[in-house]
């Protein structure tokens, strides 16, 4: 079976969406003013937040929350606040803020067919190192839940944009499920049912996707890579262990997205390294790593700035290679690394004393997937998908018991 398939999905019926649909909990993890708009909002109509732990809550001792979340799970089957979509898929589009139009299909995963350790030969990789102590607690939330609520985005490596857009080519002759804006800044959000033949339809797609990647990267069994939830997904991975024989546990649901749409774009995350002597860093690093061309990694010292080019003639991309060298000079050397999102952010700790900021290029495209195969997973904190509002929101669900 192809590793990413139908699913019997859930969506709330009668409800207001606007109240039912909240970002992906690990983001605003240290502004829990985000989460206390969140349930403002919400008010006391069912909503999805009262399905979820946010990160900014996960601290101490969750039993009381977990508890109360599982409650609320039997409360909203037991009063029917869902309608079941058997075998199906689900069509979406994001329209961001910036007013790009990001594409995703809904469904689910054969977890028997992921591996998040690095070299797994799974079909289904994660993309960056998984912390193994971030899982139990993901864990100890889905273990007793009866439904999911998936963030997790799977990303296909399609450059001919065959496969998801064979959808959108029929969006039109597919019944509309849902349209509504999101809450807190999220875009717009629509979804079309995938059923029948048209399901049917995109199985097939599927099928052929697998093959061409199979043609892309003879001699390995990549298919997809986890871009957003890795940490979730290794959770019901590991739950599904404990539970083996519970098929429904054997599947998560993801919304899967080609790394290839334009309106996918992938940040770079920079680095500052703190009480360290700058000088000293940059040397070593032009000595070690520093080539004549290649790929700029420009550096801010103070108010001085230039640039040393690295080259990935080992399949590793940049931000390893930078990564690599980072790791084993700080074991050696003062320093404390830590990890920027804007270029303008990090210029101003770069102007701190005993400070050494690098701003990485952008992860290109159509070395993503290469770069996973060449070194089992991307560096830890390689890019961001999008800013925290573009992350991906609660709204289907699915029986996992």
């Amino acid at each position: 079976m192809h590793p990413f398939q139908k699913a019997n999905i859930l969506l709330p019926e009668g409800i207001s969406m606007e109240q039912w649909a909240v970002i992906a909990c690990d983001q605003f993890a240290s502004q829990p003013e985000y989460w206390d708009k969140v349930r403002q909002i919400a008010g006391d109509s069912p909503s999805s937040v009262n399905l979820i732990l946010p990160e900014s809550e996960l601290d101490g001792d969750c039993h009381a929350a977990i508890k109360k979340i599982n409650d609320t799970m039997d409360k909203y089957l037991r009063e029917q606040v869902f309608r079941l979509y058997p075998d199906c898929f689900i069509y979406v589009e994001r329209t961001l803020l910036s007013g790009a139009v990001r594409k995703g299909v809904v469904g689910a995963v054969d977890l028997q067919q992921y591996d998040f350790h690095p070299g797994s030969g799974a079909a289904i990789r994660a993309t960056e190192e998984t912390v193994a102590e971030r899982i139990p607690p993901r864990m100890n939330i889905r273990r007793n839940a009866p439904l999911e609520l998936p963030h997790v985005l799977l990303l296909c490596d399609d450059e001919k944009r065959q496969l998801i857009e064979s959808l959108t080519s029929k969006k039109d002759s597919l019944p509309l499920l849902y349209d509504f804006d999101l809450m807190q800044g999220g875009g717009r959000l629509r979804g079309w049912l995938v059923a029948g033949e048209d399901a049917d339809a995109f199985t097939a797609e599927l099928d052929a996707y697998g093959q061409r990647m199979a043609q892309k990267y003879p001699g390995d069994t990549v298919v997809y890579a986890v871009g957003d939830g890795n940490h979730s997904l290794a959770s019901a991975k590991g739950c599904y262990e404990e539970n083996a024989a519970c098929e429904n546990a054997r599947y998560a649901l993801v919304e899967l997205e080609n790394i290839h749409d334009d309106a996918q774009v992938f940040e770079p995350i920079h680095r500052i390294i703190k009480s360290t002597d700058p000088y000293g860093l940059l040397n070593a690093m032009q000595a070690a790593i520093g080539k004549s061309q290649g790929h700029p990694v420009q550096w801010y010292i103070g108010d001085k700035q230039g640039t040393i080019y690295v080259y990935d003639d080992k399949g590793t991309l940049p931000v390893g290679i930078v990564q690599d060298f980072l790791d084993s000079y700080l074991a050696d050397h003062a320093g404390v690394i830590d990890y920027i999102h804007g270029e303008d952010s990090l210029r101003q700790l770069a102007a701190a004393e005993k400070a050494i900021g690098l701003i990485l290029p952008p992860v290109e495209k159509n070395a993503f997937f290469q770069g996973i195969i060449a070194g089992g997973t991307l560096p830890r904190k390689t890019f961001s998908m999008g800013h925290a509002q573009e992350k991906r929101y609660y709204l289907e669900a699915r029986k996992i018991k």
